[in-house]
């Protein structure tokens, strides 16, 4: 088999969108280079063909991190975050295309992306990114964005929290796996009769050469409504268990109740509580959908991708 005999990196454009999608509408590059090889069950045959001058890189991986980059230029994905790519409203509209007709229409603009790239000129195209299978250069640094300051004042918070609650049950999910994987974590977003209430499950890292095994639950209650009590933790340390997660992570924005706090660390798995305020910071701490001026400003559209 050689280099010819692969598809080409315009034919996984929209896979990359589709596993993007599936995983939940984000993922990191190893987790999308991951699904697409098994969506489209490449072989190890085709996963082992290199070229004569680069013996140590994968033809068929180096297309698929192609793939990546393109989608994320054609505007059907983004990465405001080191190593974590988002799914745009056009990127759900390009899965939402039967295989064929999503194929078709991401070529279309692929092409329509290069013709403009050339009649920019060899300068502006030469501050493209290049490729790079570790994430280095694909995704984007906010440099020029100033660390957050003072809060001057907590009504951002409350803001923050009246705007994800205005999110769907699926859109604040898929928010919530997405802030997770900017903190590292790697996850499948699971759902659905026999899931047992998880909503994710992955693996955490804990150090450079260890990583436990995760269980997600999301649950989009009132931050203003009643606490969550001590009963909804041990239901989903049960399941967790059952999924065999070492660890699991409950995240609302609401608040938990004393007897839920110890709920939560007197049977295993150990559960992280996420509430309400929590999440917050979390939220200010990689700077997504709020700005910092001197106070702490809620971006209310920047959400809108997950309505």
């Amino acid at each position: 088999m050689t280099p010819e005999d692969l598809p080409a990196y315009s034919d996984m454009i929209h896979p990359v969108v589709k596993a993007v999608v599936a995983l939940g509408g984000s993922a990191t590059g190893r987790e999308i280079a991951s699904r697409v090889v098994q969506d489209l069950a490449f072989t190890d045959e085709m996963l082992a063909v290199q070229r004569s001058n680069r013996p140590e890189a994968s033809v068929l991986l180096e297309r698929v991190y192609w793939a990546r980059s393109y989608a994320k230029l054609i505007g059907a994905l983004e990465s405001s975050r080191r190593g974590v790519f988002l799914v745009t409203a056009l990127g759900k509209e390009l899965a939402a295309l039967p295989d064929a007709e999503g194929r078709q229409r991401a070529l279309e603009l692929d092409r329509e992306y290069r013709r403009q790239r050339a009649r920019r000129g060899r300068q502006e195209a030469a501050t493209e990114p290049d490729l790079d299978p570790d994430d280095a250069a694909l995704a984007e640094l906010d440099d020029g964005e100033a660390p957050p300051g003072s809060a001057g004042g907590e009504q951002w918070r409350a803001q923050l929290l009246a705007r994800l609650h205005q999110l769907s049950p699926d859109g604040f999910e898929e928010f919530v796996l997405y802030l997770l994987r900017l903190y590292g974590l790697e996850l499948e977003r699971v759902g659905g009769t026999g899931d047992e209430g998880i909503d994710g499950i992955g693996t955490a890292p804990i150090s450079p050469v260890l990583s436990s095994r995760v269980a997600v639950q999301v649950k989009r209650y009132d931050p203003n409504g009643r606490a969550v009590g001590r009963e909804v933790v041990a239901l989903f340390q049960r399941d967790a268990q059952t999924k065999g997660a070492e660890r699991a992570i409950l995240v609302t924005l609401g608040k938990f109740s004393e007897p839920a706090r110890r709920a939560a660390i007197l049977t295993s798995p150990t559960v992280d509580l996420i509430d309400g305020d929590r999440l917050t910071e979390l939220v200010r701490d990689k700077r997504i959908g709020v700005r910092t001026v001197t106070v702490v400003q809620v971006d209310t559209r920047w959400f809108d991708r997950f309505d």
